[in-house]
């Protein structure tokens, strides 16, 4: 019953280089040429992303040409792509002004050449590699970054095949950036330094705005939830949520009729405010006096987080915007992106536990997620409906957003094992998470990379593509090996 608001996007640009000179001295290699070009284009047109096609340049006359048609497409990546030898000029006006990023790839059409009948022909038509090098060597004296180069046939390949998926993945993370509203409300939780974060800074580094916003806009809603609309979340909530009973924890309940009505409500207001100000995420944190209307709402949307994760808008506790727009990355790349902190080890089979309480995301649930009744949220105000599960079995990824000394963002990145096994029965989310070489030295080498306590959490191994990310947007990453 959970469907997706934001549906997969990006924009690819291509353009093919290559030689004029070749044209009249080999007639037939630039039917030949456009033809491969053409199959590149229909292999990158597999992927759910709209591309450009901006055909084959081979002079410098003709880039300068179709420079302003490149810049005005604002095409979230694009694609040189090295059809045959092509000199530098007609690149370096390219990369010269574009600040999309861009990455090459050099696929022969043959796996190898028949020795046997080999010609200058045959060669021009598998020399995507001869200049690669020149065209690198000139985008580093241009003071340019090629983020790239995918090496290998054009034909398939199944190695360049996952190299497309990963760029076009990347692709739609960097559009999903780009003017995303990742809103504030209320305050940071109470001394937890780590937390803050400037706006502006933020708006710079990742070319987002920042809406500000107060915790009556979001009570301005809930005034305006019909019954209807309440019954729709609860049809919502019975179908996509487990309610067992309580096991070990003193302080959790099965789900009652009131936390559950309370948070389809909370729920229903949620969806409506983060519809009326258009936001991408949410990063939040507010307390409000003991009974009023402002604390008994701010503390009950956790069921409607989870479920709004799951539709593609991160939302995130504690005021952490951080965090927030690592589980948005996480996200556009497909692999979930839960909001996680560390909990106990366990020392004995070299597992640590990770998880939070608050908004999770359901697509990354190992079987039917929980819904418990909690009488305590543990160091925070409030009471009721909170969610827990495992995550999925198998590779997870994590994801840290921090700040240097100098205000600088920072990626911290790690990767690790989901195994199953029983998780505390707290109304949190909870995972066993193992990493190498053991535990105890992963966790203390993360530590050590001056972290937030946060992070988002997403399945599969994706260190290299977030890395990636991170070097496009020209911040400093670390993977913690």
């Amino acid at each position: 019953m959970i469907k997706r608001i934001n549906e997969e996007y990006a924009k690819i640009g291509i353009f093919a280089v290559a030689h004029g000179v070749y044209w009249e001295q080999f007639p037939g290699l630039f039917d030949n040429i456009c033809r491969y070009h053409q199959d590149f284009v229909s292999l990158v047109r597999t992927h759910p992303v709209e591309v450009i096609d901006f055909g084959i340049i081979d002079s410098s006359e003709k880039a300068c040409e179709k420079l302003p048609e490149i810049i005005a497409a604002n095409t979230d990546l694009v694609i040189c792509n090295m059809t045959t030898y092509a000199t530098s000029s007609v690149f370096a006006p390219i990369i010269r002004e574009i600040n999309s990023p861009l990455i090459l790839t050099a696929l022969q059409p043959r796996s190898g050449l028949d020795y046997e009948s080999a010609s200058t022909f045959m060669q021009l038509e598998n020399d995507n590699i001869c200049s690669v090098p020149e065209f690198t060597g000139v985008a580093i004296r241009m003071g340019k970054k090629i983020h790239d180069v995918i090496i290998g046939t054009l034909y398939g390949d199944e190695k360049v095949k996952k190299d497309l998926v990963l760029w076009c993945s990347i692709a739609k993370v960097l559009h999903h950036l780009k003017g995303a509203r990742i809103g504030l409300m209320g305050h940071a939780l109470e001394a937890m330094y780590d937390m803050h974060a400037d706006p502006t800074a933020i708006s710079a580094a990742f070319g987002l705005h920042v809406p500000l916003l107060e915790i009556d806009d979001i009570i301005r809603e809930y005034h305006t939830v019909s019954e209807q609309e309440i019954q729709e979340k609860i049809r919502v909530i019975e179908e996509e949520f487990d309610m067992p009973d309580p096991k070990s924890d003193p302080v959790t309940l099965k789900l009652t009729e009131d936390d559950k009505y309370q948070a389809a409500k909370s729920a229903a207001a949620l969806d409506k405010f983060v519809e009326k100000y258009h936001l991408t995420g949410l990063a939040y944190y507010y307390e409000g006096m003991e009974e009023s209307l402002h604390r008994k709402v701010a503390t009950t949307l956790i069921v409607g987080n989870s479920i709004l994760n799951a539709r593609g808008i991160p939302m995130c506790g504690e005021f952490d915007i951080k965090t927030c727009i690592a589980m948005l990355i996480m996200d556009r790349l497909g692999i979930g992106g839960s909001f996680a902190e560390f909990h106990p080890f366990d020392f004995k089979e070299d597992f640590i536990l990770i998880g939070h309480d608050g908004p999770h995301h359901l697509a990354t649930a190992e079987g039917k997620p929980v819904i418990r009744s909690l009488k305590k949220y543990h160091g925070k105000p409030g009471c009721g409906a909170s969610v827990e599960f495992k995550i999925k079995e198998g590779p997870i990824t994590m994801l840290g957003i921090t700040q240097t000394g100098n205000g600088s963002f920072k990626f911290v990145i790690g990767e690790g094992i989901s195994k199953k096994g029983p998780i505390p029965p707290t109304g949190n989310t909870n995972t066993r998470g193992f990493f190498e070489p053991n535990t105890r030295e992963f966790i203390k080498k993360w530590v050590m990379e001056g972290p937030t306590h946060h992070y988002a959490l997403g399945i599969g191994h994706h260190a290299e593509t977030i890395a990636k990310i991170a070097d496009i947007l020209n911040i400093e990453s670390v993977i913690v090996r």
